[in-house]
């Protein structure tokens, strides 16, 4: 099935209030909290494993001079040392998956340069640090700023880089209101639980892997081209993963290291990255500069707007931050560019962290929206209701659904907008306190998914696809899915997810892993449906599934009578016309209140609220954690998250969780999130929307918004720590004694 046309009335259209929607406890949730769900490390299905751990560089650019292993060969318990020199031929790269130990050059600190294997891990640990490498220090680049004269239009082709409509230039120098700004945000990192790890065996010329990876089918492909294997002969498993945020979107070099040496020594081979190793041997989310330029009438509606983005990655990586591309939707304008610039920093690579684009993108545009509304008087929600198109501004397309502006009017109701107050006027105690909005939008993608399902002897259904939970609620909601279009209890739903011997499917990413997964789904058990009837000899029209049983017309049959010896289908969802025939996003609006402290310029949130739609919810309890979790995230990105770069060495000086500041509980206090109600028929046949990354897009915004009202102080470097609030106090101080 491919979505070129909507979706007419559906089974899950006649059951309203079933068990799709309900928010029901995760499935596998009692496994996790009683350690039973293996996850990548500690798997047993491969026995006897050798331990690996990984040998950094400890320079940002140059060549190894020489390295020298005979101490680590020599220390107990080491089996194998991997180095350039050594290393087995491989294949070539597959997307951000490419050759490991590939020669003499370094272009980031950090960059593997050996791998050591042992019988323990302590004893690789400790063999890996009895490596020597000797090398030629070269200057390499790791600002910026410094090297944005010289970046470049990128390459990747997932999305045009740039966009133009009217005459940009022409109507921001006419117009009455102007604003030009620049905000820039920090390197990020994922910071998810559990870090990068495989446990990879070969059997003849076939390798299992046992890894945290959110999309195996691509895995799987690109893993085959660094082997140099048939796609067919690499297999990926990962049934639990501990999170990703996008880090492991695609294969790191714990899988390619542990490949390479099961296959050298015979046997197979684990590795986890340490915390303090993922911050070089991972990928992260890429620094920006962006300028954003508004032109408005007196009346706040937009004649212009500009949105550039500078991002970088690793020299030879095309990858960017599509910050801009948002701008391209949001707001109704004539006049209109987006570009993106990509610098080669020798930093390590970059690549999607959650919400890519979107998540840094409207932390500037939000708060330009906030000034401008400053600046012409209006409020800010006004504003943007101003500014609300009537269609796709960019692609002069409809929306599929577009409820923004409800989310901020609903939103406003319950968050008591209308109590906010002018810019540093309102106090309590030492505390100077404010409120914030931000509108929120996010992509929702539909990617190509199938699925199995086999209605067992017993009456019992099993899912099968090579799908990811990585956290998610993703065994849940398919159980909810299936078993509302079967008539089952989710009790008597078997999920199987995460083995690439299964039906390819999108994996979790980029927000279109239930819509994309449970619509395979949905197909999938549409013919099962249909098969059983047929079997039975009963009409499809008006067939009820429910309670186990199927009824047609005046006949009532068991699913456990029809099933037989077993009955089994098979269904696919694929993207079709209606994805270039409409705008397809899903939206809300993000509200903060801060207390700020007036004397050393501490930021508490104090509260937060999220009101969203995104299509039909498949579970109320799920959806609200992500987006909670989102809001969380946005935060983060707001006041803590900053990976600190050495301008002298090119290394992350907070290579760890106790100084890469991420959110904790006594960050966030009272927060929530609601959901409109709303169906997509032009999504997926779910009538579902993305929500995954939704909560982020914009939540940093209302906080950084929510300080200037507190404060009167407008910041535009992220993360806003107290000595930047500080600084903007004293700013005020000078310049009120000018006045004076």
């Amino acid at each position: 099935m491919d979505m070129s046309q909507p979706i007419g009335r559906t089974p899950l259209d006649d059951k309203p209030d079933g068990l799709l929607g309900r928010g029901i406890d995760r499935i596998e949730g009692r496994l996790k909290v009683t350690g039973r769900a293996p996850y990548a490390y500690e798997t047993r299905e491969l026995a006897n494993p050798a331990y690996g751990f990984l040998v950094e560089a400890g320079i940002a650019k140059g060549r190894i001079r020489s390295i020298d292993v005979a101490a680590a060969s020599a220390a107990p318990g080491v089996i194998h040392v991997m180095t350039h020199e050594n290393v087995p031929p491989q294949g070539e790269k597959k997307e951000q998956v490419g050759p490991v130990l590939k020669g003499t050059e370094i272009v980031h600190f950090g960059q593997p340069v050996a791998f050591v294997v042992a019988e323990t891990f302590e004893q690789a640990r400790a063999a890996a640090a009895l490596v020597r490498v000797a090398y030629d220090r070269e200057a390499g680049r790791y600002d910026l700023r410094a090297a944005r004269p010289d970046s470049v239009v990128p390459k990747q082709a997932a999305s045009p880089p740039d966009s133009s409509l009217g005459d940009f230039e022409g109507a921001f120098a006419a117009a009455p209101v102007q604003l030009d700004v620049e905000y820039t945000t920090p390197v990020q990192t994922h910071a998810m639980m559990e870090p990068h790890a495989t446990i990879a065996g070969w059997e003849d010329d076939r390798v299992t892997l046992y890894t945290s990876n959110q999309m195996l089918n691509r895995g799987q492909i690109s893993l085959a081209s660094v082997l140099g294997l048939p796609t067919e002969n690499v297999r990926l498993v990962s049934r639990y993963i501990g999170g990703g945020f996008g880090a492991k979107l695609q294969p790191q070099a714990d899988a390619v290291f542990a490949a390479l040496a099961a296959r050298s020594i015979g046997r197979p081979v684990k590795v986890a990255l340490t915390r303090q190793q993922e911050f070089h041997g991972s990928t992260r989310r890429s620094d920006t500069i962006q300028r954003v330029r508004l032109g408005a009438g007196a009346d706040g509606r937009l004649t212009a707007i500009g949105h550039e983005s500078w991002s970088d990655t690793t020299p030879g990586d095309q990858f960017y931050e599509t910050a801009a591309n948002v701008t391209r939707s949001l707001y109704a304008a004539p006049n209109r560019i987006t570009r993106h610039r990509l610098a080669s920093l020798n930093l390590p690579l970059s690549s999607a962290m959650r919400a890519p684009g979107e998540a840094v993108g409207m932390l500037a545009l939000e708060c330009a929206m906030d000034e401008l509304a400053e600046r012409l008087g209006l409020d800010p929600i006004e504003l943007r209701v101003r500014n609300e198109p009537e269609q796709d501004p960019e692609k002069h397309v409809p929306f599929s659904t577009r409820q923004l502006v409800p989310c901020m009017r609903e939103g406003a109701r319950l968050f008591g907008w209308d109590r906010r107050g002018r810019p540093g006027e309102t106090r309590d105690g030492r505390w100077r306190v404010g409120l914030g909005m931000s509108a929120a939008a996010r992509l929702n993608p539909l990617q190509p998914s199938a699925a199995r399902v086999r209605l067992e002897p017993d009456g019992t259904l099993t899912v099968g696809m090579a799908m990811t939970d990585i956290g998610t609620g993703t065994y849940t909601i398919l159980a909810q899915i299936a078993g509302e279009m079967m008539g089952l209890p989710v009790e008597a739903i078997r999920i199987e997810l995460g083995d690439t011997r299964l039906p390819k499917a999108a994996g979790s990413g980029g927000s279109w892993g239930a819509g994309s997964a449970g619509s395979a789904l949905y197909v999938a058990c549409d013919a099962l449906r249909l098969k059983l009837l047929a079997g039975a000899g009963m009409a499809p029209d008006g067939a009820l599934f429910a309670e186990g049983r199927v009824t047609s017309g005046n006949r009532s049959e068991t699913l456990r009578d029809l099933a037989g010896a077993g009955v089994e289908a098979e269904g696919e969802i694929k993207p079709g016309a209606l994805t270039k025939a409409f705008s397809q996003y899903s939206y809300g609006a993000h509200f903060a209140e801060v207390g700020v402290d007036a004397d050393t310029g501490e930021v508490r949130l104090r509260r937060m609220l999220g009101v969203f739609t995104g299509g039909r919810i498949l579970n109320a309890k799920t959806a609200r954690s992500q987006a909670i979790g989102g809001m969380t995230f946005g935060v983060g990105a707001a006041l803590t998250e900053e990976v600190v770069i050495d301008g002298r060495y090119g290394s992350f000086v907070n290579r760890d969780l106790a100084e890469y500041h991420v959110p904790v509980h006594a960050d966030i206090p009272a927060i929530d999130a609601i959901f409109l109600p709303e169906l997509d028929d032009k999504a997926n046949p779910l009538k579902s929307k993305g929500l995954g990354e939704l909560g982020i897009c914009g939540a940093g915004a209302a906080v950084a918004n929510a300080i200037h009202n507190a404060t009167g102080v407008r910041l535009r470097d992220y993360p806003m720590t107290l000595d930047k609030v500080l600084k903007g106090f004293e700013e005020q101080e000078t310049r009120a004694q000018r006045r004076s």
